[in-house]
């Protein structure tokens, strides 16, 4: 048995912050104590958490590793990005299994495992797309649950491709009312989109800034709206992926505030960029094409009052990397061919703690935004997403004070630019845990592909 304590740091949870020691034995937290109290153990390692704050390992729930895309696949591998994760925070990742069209549920799971299994730093589980609901992929929706696969993205974007209409979306969340499962929604109105493409390539639209503007706030509203209303009608819970307009956190907001079992979730990108950047001059803006579109400013100050209000409640980083040669070119003179994505596995723990240091969350909330709420969410609390004895020791040393400037020249991602390039911002990762082995320290990266373990998740942790 190997015992590390971590001393002297300020343990940060999403309900409490106490000075405090954190005893790890092989690979679980045993014991939380003030200094007093904890100066007796013994340990074969120490590490000083002075002047820094002990925190959770973060959890991303939704990422795209390898995911394919409009001819071409993610940059970031499981091996890339996991490794990529763990040096921001990030000891869990929660990806996505493409159900192939025309194929079965089950051939896009183990697809996933062929690719993450033996490849991922970090633990990880899967969230299923389903791209093309009948009576066979209702009944792996069961299977699936059961073995610990617990929540299933639906597309309203995208026809020909992932799209669901309402009768595949109702069937499927009323499959999920009763398995436990979550349905979660890309909720954009896909076939009134493609109406806009069509017209702005036809006027010579062809510019990235022009994705931004078919790409209708009030058509991602409508579609979270359409989509609660049928989750009301199934009677399930839902969860609305990259919300970014204002009127579709209306649309959250009202439905919560009646009591529904609705959740959202937005990302960085939306927080902290514009649709300016799609307007970059040349054909820079192509960088920053991603769906839900960014939106203009005055749209952030409507995410980041729900998430103090909770009416969202998760940050995600959506991570999709696109290399902006070779991949992002190939819609240089169709912009409806710019793969859509945005790295940022990396950067979502150290942009949020920027935002606490601007006053516009708190510390505890931080943790929880990144990492107890995603947790629980997606039924891995209390074994991920705090700490507390019994946990994994998934743990982040913190350097609250250190200063940083984000760029592609040091970050580990496997994309050649940083959506946030040259954003000067405080804090940053000085040591991880994952499961009590340390993988980043000082600098150093410490950890193997590999090592990271397959998660069986639970239901919700927010309906029991």
């Amino acid at each position: 048995m190997r015992r590390t304590v971590i001393r002297g740091g300020l343990v940060i949870t999403a309900t409490e912050e106490i000075e405090a020691d954190v005893l790890v034995e092989d690979d679980t937290i045993v014991a939380i104590a003030t200094p007093g109290v904890a100066q007796d153990w013994t340990a074969d390692a120490v590490l000083d958490a002075t002047g820094h704050y002990v925190i959770p390992g973060g959890v991303d729930a939704h990422t795209h590793m390898e995911m394919p895309f409009g001819g071409t696949y993610a940059a970031d591998t499981f091996e890339t990005g996991t490794r990529a994760a763990a040096w921001g925070g990030t000891t869990t990742i929660i990806d996505f299994a493409i159900q192939p069209v025309g194929r079965t549920l089950r051939e896009g799971v183990e697809a996933w495992h062929a690719k993450a299994d033996d490849n991922c730093a970090i633990d990880y589980g899967f969230h299923g797309i389903l791209s093309d609901v009948g009576d066979g992929v209702l009944k792996e929706m069961d299977a699936l649950v059961d073995e610990g696969i617990t929540s299933f993205k639906m597309f309203m974007a995208y026809p020909g491709v992932f799209y669901s209409d309402d009768g595949q979306i109702l069937r499927a969340m009323q499959q999920a009312g009763d398995n436990g499962a979550l349905i979660m929604m890309h909720a954009e109105n896909g076939i009134a989109i493609d109406v806009l493409v069509r017209q702005a390539l036809d006027a010579g639209h062809t510019d990235p800034k022009y994705h931004g503007r078919v790409r209708h706030p009030l058509l991602e509203a409508e579609a979270t709206h359409r989509a609660i209303q049928l989750s009301k009608v199934a009677g399930s819970p839902l969860y609305v992926v990259h919300v970014s307009a204002t009127e579709a956190v209306a649309e959250i907001t009202r439905a919560r505030h009646e009591g529904f079992n609705v959740f959202g979730e937005t990302c960085p990108q939306y927080l902290f960029l514009t649709v300016d950047e799609l307007a970059a001059p040349g054909f820079e803006g192509a960088k920053y094409v991603c769906s839900t579109p960014l939106r203009p400013a005055d749209h952030q100050a409507s995410l980041w009052r729900a998430l103090r209000t909770d009416d969202l409640s998760v940050v995600s980083t959506d991570h999709c990397p696109f290399c902006f040669a070779d991949q992002k070119e190939l819609g240089r003179d169709d912009f409806s061919k710019i793969p859509n994505g945005i790295p940022g596995v990396e950067n979502r723990l150290d942009l949020l703690h920027d935002a606490v240091v601007a006053g516009r969350i708190s510390r505890r909330r931080w943790v929880e935004l990144a990492s107890t709420a995603p947790a629980r969410m997606f039924g891995l609390h209390p074994r991920k997403g705090t700490i507390a004895p019994g946990a994994d020791a998934d743990i982040v040393i913190y350097d609250p004070g250190a200063e940083q400037v984000l760029s592609a020249e040091t970050h580990h991602m496997n994309v050649d630019y940083n959506a946030y390039e040259g954003r000067r911002i405080t804090g940053r990762v000085r040591t991880v845990l994952s499961r009590g082995e340390v993988i980043v320290h000082d600098g150093e990266y410490h950890g193997r592909p590999g090592r990271g373990r397959f998660l069986r998740r639970e239901s919700c942790g927010y309906l029991s």
